[in-house]
């Protein structure tokens, strides 16, 4: 995800998801990902947080591969795509919500929360280091005492660990990386996304 329209706000998701509806993972699918779900957001999880959801997959993936439908709450600021992916997937939960503030959720609310591409987007955007402080001050409000928050995003170490590793968040920020998924029968180069495992103090 890159250029300055990502993090023009809901305006332009709500277009950009009424012109297609046709459902998309930024970055990374369920597929690539899942050892590292299954060992820092395991099944027995509770409640799980989706943020900036997107019409991605990977909740659905998730569920069919024998996570609770009832335990992850997919949350995203464009109203315009959580009426499709109700209308598609209804036995989920589907909430508008604005990342950076949620007053809907109290504290130490979720086990986990898995953030593919949002934060990223919102560095593309205006007010871009104000409203990253926002969005990880509302994930250690909603995060219990040893949970997760889990960054999935092409941000390398020297441009998030600055955000993330902030004491007033209270993280043990870990860092892994996970190989790009070119194309199929693309020559192009192999190269990583970054994953931060935020775990929180207890």
């Amino acid at each position: 995800m890159a250029g300055s329209a990502y993090g023009k706000g809901r305006e332009y998701w709500d277009k950009r998801y009424k012109k297609d509806e046709e459902q998309f993972d930024w970055y990374q699918r369920y597929d690539t990902l899942k050892h590292i779900l299954e060992e820092v957001t395991p099944k027995s999880m509770d409640r799980i947080l989706m943020v900036g959801c997107g019409n991605s997959r990977m909740s659905e993936h998730m569920v069919e591969d024998g996570y609770a439908a009832t335990s992850i709450t997919n949350v995203d600021i464009s109203p315009v795509v959580i009426d499709q992916m109700r209308k598609k997937h209804p036995e989920m939960d589907w909430r508008v919500a604005d990342a950076t503030r949620m007053p809907e959720f109290g504290d130490r609310t979720f086990d986990a929360a898995i953030d593919k591409g949002t934060m990223d987007a919102i560095l593309c955007g205006e007010g871009s280091a104000e409203n990253t402080e926002k969005i990880l001050s509302e994930m250690a409000r909603i995060i219990k005492p040893g949970g997760v928050f889990l960054l999935i995003t092409y941000g390398q170490p020297k441009t998030r660990l600055h955000y993330l590793c902030k004491e007033k968040f209270g993280w043990d920020v870990e860092q892994r990386t996970v190989a790009k998924q070119a194309p199929p029968g693309s020559d192009e180069k192999a190269d990583v996304h970054y994953i931060y495992i935020c775990r929180k103090k207890k």
